[in-house]
């Protein structure tokens, strides 16, 4: 495994098959996100874009209390109106950077994962959570609203659940967040790395052009009308076909069948 890009709070291998690994380090016990944090991670994940032996990406904490803890509370208390606009669009680029990255993240997630740490792993495509992951968007105790890619949790949870976790802030556990599709699977801490790395690999080892369009057309499915999706992917499998892949996956499934 290959060590490239080092920041200062976000460490990046990737291995032989194109696994890259983001691991936030530095930040406390619970990992929480900074302007240098977020900064780093930022930097890290857009660098990562735009290489294309990169095939999945997991995104990761340090140790197994949390995924993150939330957004640094001690910087926010010092800011005004000007600067808390600062911090929060450096925390969008990030979960942009994550949202928008052209291969597939999974987010490991044991313990806390709260805040702007729930927002970042809504951001990733694939939420693999630790039987005792405790989720939540506690923001209103502290006085502000939950914002940027909180937006998203509607369309995950619905409106209900959503409005019952941003307005009394309650915490969620993991069960219960499978339950609603907060997290996209839940294991027992022990079998965590275990599984990410099992869904890691079978991304990995799938055509690296079609897993970029899929994920291209998710994005595009959250926002455009359905005639148009609908539409614009008749040309996206058409495009597929240009790569070789579909070719060349088809054999080795009809070989093997033979």
């Amino acid at each position: 495994m290959s060590a490239l890009q080092q920041e200062p709070h976000a460490g990046v291998e990737i291995d032989a098959r194109g696994i890259a690994t983001v691991t936030i380090r530095e930040a406390g016990s619970l990992n929480i996100l900074s302007t240098p944090v977020i900064a780093s991670l930022t930097r890290a994940i857009e660098a990562l874009a735009g290489n294309d032996a990169v095939r999945v990406l997991v995104l990761r904490g340090a140790g197994e209390k949390g995924f993150v803890g939330g957004a640094d509370i001690k910087e926010m208390a010092a800011l005004d109106r000007a600067s808390a606009e600062a911090f929060i669009s450096g925390l969008r680029r990030l979960c942009d950077a994550v949202r928008h990255l052209p291969v597939p993240v999974i987010a490991r997630m044991p313990g806390w994962c709260l805040g702007g740490g729930l927002e970042l792993a809504l951001a990733c495509d694939i939420r693999i959570a630790a039987d005792n992951a405790q989720l939540g968007m506690p923001e209103v105790k502290v006085g502000i609203p939950s914002v940027i890619h909180a937006a998203l949790m509607p369309r995950l949870i619905g409106n209900a659940r959503t409005a019952w976790m941003l307005l009394t802030g309650e915490i969620t556990d993991a069960a219960e967040a499978l339950q609603w599709g907060l997290v996209s699977r839940v294991v027992p801490l022990a079998e965590l790395d275990l599984e990410i790395e099992r869904v890691a690999a079978l991304l990995a080892g799938f055509g690296p052009v079609a897993v970029r369009q899929q994920k291209r057309l998710l994005r595009e499915w959250e926002d455009a009308p359905l005639e148009v999706s609908i539409n614009n992917s008749v040309t996206e499998f058409g495009s597929a076909f240009d790569t070789g892949e579909p070719q060349q996956h088809m054999a080795t499934f009809l070989n093997r069948k033979r």
